[in-house]
């Protein structure tokens, strides 16, 4: 295989490989945000062309996002099943193969097959959840960096497609709009085919800052895993409030990011008298300071108090959304809620993720975040339909706006009911001096 002499080249310059295994997990997570966001560009061109309303477009996304969540407990299993490659190529596949067949769609139940169903799955095979095996496998030091970089390719994702898509839109309609992410899916299937290794033992590494006398981890897992194991863990984390807390938190989280803002943005421009690029615009500023944010987010939780940085940073973005119907929607207003809720979009999982290994441990901490992402896109999925429905009911935003930013100042108040983590021994000294001398 390629990636085992690479290794070999790149530790003798002082490189450990799980760099570039963060990179094609990031290239891959990036494809797979501009294959979620891209719909939302289309909701009005679907409307013109074959007279579905804003609800019934959305239902579609909605299914989409539903299963894009619920995927995430079993995506953990398929990964330990048959490996990272195999999983990633597959669920690029599978989202290629979706957007590519829209092209040809004349009937809504062709748009909720394709966008909620294959899109959905696809997306969900590498959620979220990737970021945190990846992460945990082959990071022991700056690990809660590496999680915000992979959580912030999903802000690159906007920042690399949604404008030029939108752009693509308005001059050669939306089915032209599909093609960089279907090249974009194959592109990157083709480094994580020949780059993306399971574990670091598999090209004769130990993970990235991991003491040279530590235990090996053991390349299965303590649990056997099928597709019982997630409902296993989730019955023995029930119990914990620490579990619920965070899955309701989540929730809150996708009611008012991606669900919400990410979907029906560009609509909500046009119905306040901006064009479809400018809203894109607008989103791709959001996913430039959502990706200072969530990197900064993921430095920031290797060193303070976890629920701390979600108190302020749901805090912020509910003040964020409460204040934006009342923008304008200037260049000046835009601007100024594109800084504030752009920066923690999604930087609420680093803390997230730290608190759910804090509490549940190495182990576990990929299937139980895959629940709590499941919670996440159902808040996503919820948002979605709801706003449609209140689009086309009231000819407004407004309240799905109102209600997600007060659902976010409730969430920054419920994250104190998580007791304070243990501080755990100080190994970062020797984990540091470990990987200078590697």
């Amino acid at each position: 295989m390629s990636s085992t002499p690479l290794a070999a080249r790149l530790q003798r310059r002082g490189l450990h490989y799980g760099w570039v295994v963060a990179a094609v997990t990031f290239c891959t997570m990036l494809t797979m945000s501009a294959a979620l966001g891209l719909p939302g560009a289309m909701i009005q061109p679907l409307g013109r062309e074959f007279g579905w309303s804003t609800d019934q477009v959305s239902s579609a996304l909605a299914l989409r996002f539903a299963l894009f969540g619920l995927m995430g407990p079993f995506a953990a299993v398929l990964m330990e099943r048959f490996g990272l490659r195999a999983v990633i190529c597959t669920a690029l596949a599978m989202v290629a193969g979706g957007m590519a067949l829209s092209t040809q769609v004349t009937q809504l139940w062709h748009l909720v097959a394709l966008w909620g169903v294959i899109l959905g799955l696809g997306t969900g095979m590498t959620a979220l959840v990737l970021g945190a095996v990846v992460a945990n496998r082959w990071f022991v030091s700056r690990r809660g960096l590496v999680v915000g970089l992979l959580t912030a390719s999903s802000a690159t994702g906007q920042l690399a497609f949604l404008p030029i898509g939108a752009w693509m839109i308005e001059h050669w309609g939306w089915r032209s709009a599909i093609v960089p992410v279907v090249v974009g899916c194959a592109l990157v299937a083709g480094l994580a085919f020949f780059l993306m290794r399971n574990r670091p033992a598999d090209v004769g590494l130990r993970p990235f800052g991991e003491a040279a006398d530590a235990p090996q981890a053991p390349a299965s897992p303590a649990m056997p895993m099928t597709f019982a194991t997630p409902f296993r863990v989730l019955r023995e984390v029930a119990h914990s409030r620490t579990f619920w807390v965070l899955f309701g938190t989540f929730f809150i989280c996708g009611l008012s990011t991606n669900g919400l803002v990410q979907t029906h943005f560009i609509s909500l421009c046009g119905d306040n008298g901006m064009g479809a690029v400018p809203a894109a615009s607008v989103l791709a500023m959001m996913g430039a300071f959502d990706l200072v944010g969530t990197i900064g987010s993921g430095w920031l939780s290797d060193r303070y108090d976890n629920r701390k940085l979600l108190f302020w940073y749901y805090g912020l973005r509910g003040l964020s959304l409460l204040w934006l119907p009342h923008s304008e929607f200037t260049f000046y207003g835009l601007g100024l809620f594109a800084m504030f809720y752009g920066l923690d979009w999604i930087a609420t999982v680093p803390p997230t993720v730290k608190l759910a290994g804090a509490a549940f441990g190495p182990q576990k901490v990929g299937l139980v975040f895959g629940w709590i992402f499941a919670a996440h896109q159902i808040g996503a999925a919820t948002a979605a339909w709801g706003a449609g429905l209140t689009r086309t009911l009231l000819l407004t935003y407004s309240p799905a706006l109102y209600a997600a930013g007060a659902a976010c100042l409730l969430a920054a108040a419920a994250v104190f009911l998580i007791r304070r983590p243990a501080r755990p021994a100080a190994v970062a000294a020797p984990a540091v001096a470990v990987a200078r001398r590697a």
